[in-house]
């Protein structure tokens, strides 16, 4: 077994909270995170109208709140274009914080989590500011530090609009007492250019999320040829560790699926899963390996583990990564626990 950097157990990052349970990103699933053992809780940090940061998985936020049934914001209703994309609904950034208290979340998958619509209608969309009050209350009675672990959310589109994210969320972190490379924060994102302005501003550990295909948004607005897959190399991941702590990677990255689903083989009569050198080849230049994202659900996993989702987390912790992204942390929990 490939130890991790630090020769510690792995990190449990609840992924959105524990969203297989609740709705992501509420303070009822980040409540429930943190009572099945995660050590950090994930918000996704968007913008509202007047500049504070709240907790959403995206900035159109029709598949995971009730905005639709609002009379009064059907005139809100509109077609942007984000990171390259049009999307048609409602926007973050049009609403003030006010306005979006009134409404609720609800279950993203409520095709593959028909539990959780038992809770759509009841929970509030949670500001930064709520998400470290509740981390710090339940800290405290648990007596565990618990951390937390923001994304920015399509920092060049925020920029490009007056409501940058970055300076906001460095304030409310400082305001908290999250200073210093020890910290228990990691601020992450799948753009460049603003984790390499951070590494200016803050000694807060940054994470570089790189997926297993195309390229940052900043670098499709710059111009710049590089891919994802580019940055993956071993000259990428030293640039990496000029400005960033850590990269936070797709499970493809480390461990291959073919066409149909199943985990690559080294060869067609070997039983053993053939991982990339990526753990190598970050922990060479200094790097943590965060992975994402694991689910129970067997849609969501290789064939090798169909209803076996512990196994999935037994083969990456085997590999030496430093920390999962996991929507039900629980298991997250006991798998590392029987690996370590």
């Amino acid at each position: 077994m490939t130890t991790t950097l630090q020769d510690t157990s792995p990190i449990i990052i609840a992924h959105r909270g524990a969203s297989g349970y609740r709705p992501e990103h509420t303070l009822a699933a980040y409540e429930l995170a943190i009572a099945l053992g995660a050590d950090y809780i994930e918000p996704d940090l968007v913008s509202t109208k007047d500049g504070v940061l709240i907790a959403r998985h995206e900035n159109e936020i029709s598949e995971t709140t009730n905005v639709a049934r609002y009379p009064e914001f059907t005139h809100l209703q509109t077609t942007k274009i984000i990171d390259g994309e049009s999307k048609t609904g409602w926007f973050t950034e049009d609403f003030t914080l006010t306005e979006l208290k009134t409404l609720r979340a609800k279950e993203r998958i409520p095709q593959l989590r028909s539990q959780n619509t038992a809770y759509d209608g009841l929970l509030e969309i949670p500001t930064l500011q709520e998400i470290i009050d509740l981390v710090k209350v339940k800290g405290g009675e648990i007596n565990r530090a618990i951390g937390i672990y923001p994304e920015t959310k399509h920092p060049t589109y925020f920029q490009s609009i007056g409501l940058a994210l970055e300076a906001p969320l460095l304030a409310t972190l400082t305001a908290n007492g999250y200073q210093g490379s020890n910290a228990p924060v990691f601020i992450q994102s799948f753009e460049v250019s603003n984790l390499q302005d951070l590494s200016t501003k803050t000694d807060l550990p940054l994470v570089q999320l790189l997926n297993n295909s195309g390229k940052p948004y900043d670098f499709v607005v710059s111009g710049c040829e590089r891919t994802y897959t580019d940055l993956v190399t071993a000259s990428g991941l030293a640039e990496i560790a000029k400005y960033a702590q850590a990269i936070g990677i797709h499970k493809n990255l480390l461990v291959p699926r073919d066409s149909n689903g199943k985990l690559r083989r080294r060869k067609a009569a070997c039983r053993q899963t053939s991982p990339t050198s990526l753990v190598i080849d970050a922990h060479a230049a200094g790097l943590l390996v965060h992975v994402w994202t694991f689910r129970n659900e067997d849609c969501f996993l290789p064939l090798d583990f169909q209803g076996n989702p512990q196994g999935e987390y037994e083969l990456f912790f085997n590999l030496g990564v430093d920390g999962v992204f996991s929507d039900y942390p629980d298991t997250a929990v006991h798998a590392s626990t029987v690996q370590w």
